[in-house]
């Protein structure tokens, strides 16, 4: 995936506020519950979260029969970022 194909994909409404949202959770997460709160279809969650897993942004930990949500690294700190210009404007 190119730069520009994954700057597009964040810098739509749900895909950031995904990340805002995992970045910001107590618990782990699953694609069914972050698709409620972020009031988004699970197949569009689930589309979202494979291009942000082939970017290395999101990694999916098996545990049993869920697929828990985990940022990476470099994902944290995009969510850092756009929860910070977020919160400028």
């Amino acid at each position: 995936m190119s730069k520009k194909e994954i700057f597009n994909v964040f810098f739509r409404e749900k895909p950031a506020m995904m990340l805002v949202e995992l970045k910001n959770s107590k618990a782990a997460l699953y694609a069914s519950a972050l698709a409620k709160k972020i009031d988004c279809t699970y197949s569009h969650v689930v589309k979202i979260l494979q291009e942000m897993e082939n970017a290395n942004l999101v990694s999916f930990e098996k545990q049993g029969r869920l697929k828990l949500l985990e940022l990476t690294k470099k994902g944290s700190d995009i969510a850092e970022n756009i929860s910070n210009i977020r919160n400028k404007l």
